[in-house]
């Protein structure tokens, strides 16, 4: 997916760090402190070793030897104090960022429309979410305190060496300088192989939920061969490209060790030499070199550091391209709650298609006029493709309409807080969808007051109306489970028969007493003498509730007070049953085909 924030450099990709840092600043910023205080604490024992070396060593005086062997050694252990509480203050603000990143975006994604959703796939969001947000966590803990460090230790030192031997100092700068060429060389092409990585792994992630999503289709046909071996190729290309970047690490590693200890022997053999000659003293030799040693760690650290924050910044750029995608579907500022009605329900010429339908093709729905009453339950019928489904998510602006305005006791759903609008409209979905929760927390999923029920009075009443519930969607499979309706379904219900999960969907929109029902088809799994008791025990809420049903069934028409006919994009004519097939050709054409599906 290219986007924008993919052509970003990786200073700019990591600063957008920043606002998910905030809050653990200050402990950021004191680890870097210790860090650079063990950093200074590392460079200081070279100068006590020079002097130990020049000094007692050189004269004999074993008095001040003990001295400054306690001195080096209070060194090293305040050293080791310094990087244990530099890993210690990390560790919190990259816990913290992590957080926040993962909260940010599943709010982003539960509040992003569901255009979005249709045309991402799950692996890549899950991956984007979970394994890109943990690498950026394991950047900010470590590599990005190591950077600093390791360039303010890289200057301090330096200047340390020309100190000590200005020709043995400007010797190892230049064997060292080569270093930026080949970690230039490394930045470019390891962040497309990171980038190349991180959207195959998404792409890998895809395959396996499917995979598993879909195992009873994959072995009931057969596939299951072709589903793997479609695996192994998608698996075999990440391992190409992670072989691509373990080789890549591997030149990058021969460099950084090969290059200073180059410089590391071409200074020794010279150093000898001017200690010899008397140009520099046998203790600065021995500092220039244990600083020396010392700067190997931060020179060879340049590639893994390097790594982990171009993986760093491509994983912030793959997070970014979901945080940057718009929520189209906003509240108006200051939007009120949805005031209480008896819930009649408009469509006032309503038009709608989707983002990425063709220009030249027409509106899915091109001037839809419908009237509900209160109380009156409206079925809708019409030729497959006609725009049933996307009619009634448009109730609860799943989408928004394209033109024209739909009303519910007279207000503009636009006008009033989708929250509010949510909870006096409940659907039902031909295809359910159940949570890996317990069935009680299923059905009253709608029912957030009772869904965590405390007092005897709550759990009383929440008690009575799942049973409600439960007997109008003729759902009583449900307390014959191994624990009841307490007992735990399995991932969206899929331990569940189709019918069996209809009715638990149809119970948990039954459960919101919604002022306004819409129900797309929610009998379709069911057996004739499952849906007829389902029918007859759901008459008794339609009568108390305005409903708008999506029908597939000539049954479920029989359900309406009235019948709306959808017919290339428009509503085609509306009246009872009786009527519509009196003077109506093409609706009875539509029963005509509705009771040959039934057959």
């Amino acid at each position: 997916m290219t986007t924008q924030t993919q052509q970003l450099s990786t200073v700019k990709s990591l600063w957008r760090v920043i606002p998910y840092v905030q809050g653990a600043f200050p402990r950021l910023f004191l680890g870097v402190f210790i860090a650079l205080a063990a950093a200074a604490t590392a460079l200081t024992i070279p100068l006590a070793l020079r002097w130990l070396v020049d000094n007692p060593l050189s004269s004999g005086d074993i008095a001040q030897i003990i001295p400054g062997v306690a001195v080096i050694f209070t060194l090293g252990m305040a050293e080791v104090i310094f990087i244990y509480l530099r890993r210690w203050l990390t560790l919190g603000p990259g816990v913290h960022l992590e957080g926040k990143m993962r909260n940010a975006i599943y709010v982003h994604l539960q509040q992003l429309p569901v255009a979005f959703h249709d045309k991402w796939q799950s692996g890549q969001l899950l991956s984007r979410a979970m394994g890109d947000v943990s690498t950026v966590r394991r950047w900010i803990s470590f590599a990005f305190v190591q950077l600093i460090t390791s360039t303010i230790m890289l200057v301090a030192g330096f200047t340390m060496l020309f100190t000590f031997s200005a020709l043995l100092g400007a010797i190892f700068l230049a064997c060292s300088l080569p270093l930026i060429i080949f970690s230039i060389r490394f930045q470019r092409q390891f962040s497309q192989l990171a980038r190349s990585s991180q959207d195959q792994q998404g792409d890998l992630a895809t395959t396996i939920e499917e995979s598993v999503h879909g195992i009873r289709v994959l072995k009931s046909f057969g596939r299951a061969g072709e589903a793997l071996d479609d695996f192994l190729d998608q698996a075999n290309i990440l391992r190409g490209t992670e072989l691509a970047k373990g080789r890549a690490n591997g030149r990058m590693w021969f460099w950084m060790l090969l290059i200073p200890d180059l410089g590391f022997a071409l200074t020794l053999l010279l150093g000898i030499v001017q200690a010899e000659r008397g140009v520099v003293s046998v203790g600065t030799l021995v500092a220039f070199f244990a600083t020396a040693a010392l700067l190997k760690g931060p020179m060879q650290s340049i590639a893994p550091m390097l790594s982990i924050s171009i993986e760093a910044a491509s994983s912030l750029n793959r997070f970014h391209e979901v945080m940057d995608a718009p929520i189209e579907i906003l509240d108006k500022p200051d939007a009120p709650q949805a005031p209480a009605g008896p819930g009649a329900l408009v469509f006032e010429d309503v038009h709608f298609r989707y983002e990425d339908s063709s220009p030249e093709h027409p509106d899915l729905l091109n001037g839809i006029n419908l009237s509900i009453q209160p109380g009156e339950t409206m079925a809708l019928v019409g030729a497959t493709g006609s725009g049933k489904t996307s009619l009634t998510a448009l109730t609860t602006r799943l989408f928004d309409v394209t033109s024209g305005r739909i009303l519910i006791d007279g207000v503009d759903i636009r006008d009033v807080s989708i929250e509010s609008l949510r909870t006096r409209i409940a659907m039902a979905f031909e295809d359910a969808t159940l949570f890996s929760i317990s069935v009680r927390e299923n059905v009253l999923l709608g029912r957030e007051e009772l869904s965590d029920a405390r007092t005897p009075e709550e759990q009383q009443q929440a008690d009575a109306l799942l049973n409600q519930s439960l007997n109008i969607a003729q759902a009583d499979f449900a307390r014959h489970l191994p624990n009841g309706v307490e007992s735990k379904i399995g991932e969206e219900g899929l331990s569940l028969s189709g019918g069996q999960r209809q009715r638990l969907a149809l119970a948990r929109a039954i459960a919101v007493q919604p002022s306004i029902l819409v129900l797309d088809d929610p009998l379709s799994a069911l057996d004739v003498t499952t849906e007829a008791a389902v029918e007859k025990a759901l008459r008794h809420v339609l009568n108390t509730t305005t409903a708008l049903i999506v029908a597939h069934r000539p049954s479920t028409v029989m359900l309406a007070d009235r019948v709306a006919l959808l017919h290339e994009g428009k509503i085609l004519d509306v009246g009872t049953h009786s009527e519509l097939l009196a003077r109506c050709p093409e609706y009875r054409n539509v029963i005509a085909s509705l009771d040959e599906e039934k057959q």
